[in-house]
């Protein structure tokens, strides 16, 4: 993962975190839903995604058991979480709530 985890999540910037896995059917349909919200929140939130393969500690250390889990920090704080495939109006109120 590039850069610290706990730096980004306890910064000022809200962050959305897709806790994703390449061999996940429903994450690959995730995927372009969070890039779509990326480019429409712009600065107002930052979204990373975290493999939870690669990343097994940050996967651990927030409980992560299935895959796709969104959650969004503020900071540091997990101020919302939830498992599943979401769309981008859920994800949107979700931001819109939060920021």
């Amino acid at each position: 993962m590039k850069g610290d985890f706990s730096k980004i999540v306890n910064g000022k910037t809200p962050v959305l975190v897709d806790f994703h896995a390449e061999w996940c059917g429903p994450c690959k349909a995730q995927s372009p839903i969070i890039d779509d919200l990326a480019k429409e929140v712009n600065g107002k939130v930052r979204i990373i995604k975290i493999d939870i393969d690669k990343n097994q500690p940050v996967a651990q250390r927030y409980n992560v058991k299935g895959v796709p889990t969104l959650a969004l920090f503020k900071e540091g704080q997990i101020v919302w979480r939830q498992s599943g495939v979401q769309s981008k109006a859920q994800l949107m109120a979700v931001i819109t709530q939060h920021t």
